[in-house]
């Protein structure tokens, strides 16, 4: 294998979970910050800016920059950015998909947007959600950050982006474009925020579905890591495989030269 690699991270199942740290990922971090080795942060969630979410990191113990953390919130920006430029679109959503699309030059608004952009909330809204379908019943594009259907909590899972879009589908007969993972655009969009190239780049993941599938199909070396969802059995259930299983990102520790070394 190729050495001098960059690597994609999901956030959530790989670095914590909830808010601890999952034993290793500091080191792990520290080891790439070290040695120089460039890394981007990913996360299908659109709730918080890399601002909001690096304080959040630190709190768990890991000081990831700003511009190391990748959201489908940013994402989605990119591809709007690129699709329509200095567009407008309604959105359900918090800050940090409101911000990473004022920051590309669109305009937030009710009045005939050209985009319902649905993300991630904590509260979600039924008269938001009745103003996102009837804009989209008179001809906005549907657009969604990520189609994950739940979400993790102390007390259980949440409805998540993909519950909701499913209810303004149904109510629309409109499928929504998803940016996010599984889709591969949210790894091209990260390699080129960052100018890296696929042939030298790792995606690390917990979940075959969204993390490996979109890895592979952004052509990348995937490794899948036991802390999350996937487990050892259940990645025999699917028609594609990671490079490499490890339990945690633990294992990568004085390896992150080249990872498949004693692969």
């Amino acid at each position: 294998m190729t050495t001098g690699w960059t690597y994609l991270m999901d956030m959530d199942g790989v670095l914590v979970h909830e808010d601890q740290l999952i034993p290793g990922a500091d080191k792990f971090l520290a080891e790439l910050q070290q040695s120089g080795t460039p890394f981007v942060v990913l996360t299908n969630n659109s709730i918080r800016t890399p601002r909001d979410l690096r304080a959040r990191l630190v709190q768990t113990g890991l000081d990831i920059p700003e511009k190391s953390i990748w959201t489908s919130a940013l994402a989605t920006a990119t591809f709007l950015g690129n699709q329509r430029p200095e567009g407008s679109a309604y959105v359900v959503g918090e800050s940090g998909l409101t911000t990473a699309l004022h920051d590309i030059g669109y305009v937030l608004t009710d009045k005939d947007p050209d985009y319902v952009v649905l993300g991630e909330t904590r509260t979600y809204s039924f008269e938001a959600i009745t103003t996102a379908i009837r804009l989209v019943e008179r001809g906005a594009r549907f657009i969604a950050t990520n189609p994950d259907a739940t979400g993790p909590s102390r007390d259980g899972s949440l409805p998540a982006t993909g519950s909701v879009a499913a209810l303004i589908t149904r109510a629309t007969g409109r499928e929504p474009y998803y940016v996010g993972k599984p889709n591969p655009l949210m790894m091209r969009s990260a390699l080129r925020a960052i100018g890296a190239h696929s042939a030298n780049t790792l995606m690390i993941g917990d979940r075959m579905d969204t993390d490996i599938v979109s890895g592979l199909e952004a052509g990348l070396q995937t490794i899948l890591v036991l802390t999350g969802i996937s487990t050892r059995q259940s990645v025999e259930m699917f028609p594609y495989r990671p490079t490499l299983v490890l339990n945690s990102v633990a294992d990568l520790v004085g390896r992150t030269h080249d990872p498949f070394a004693a692969a």
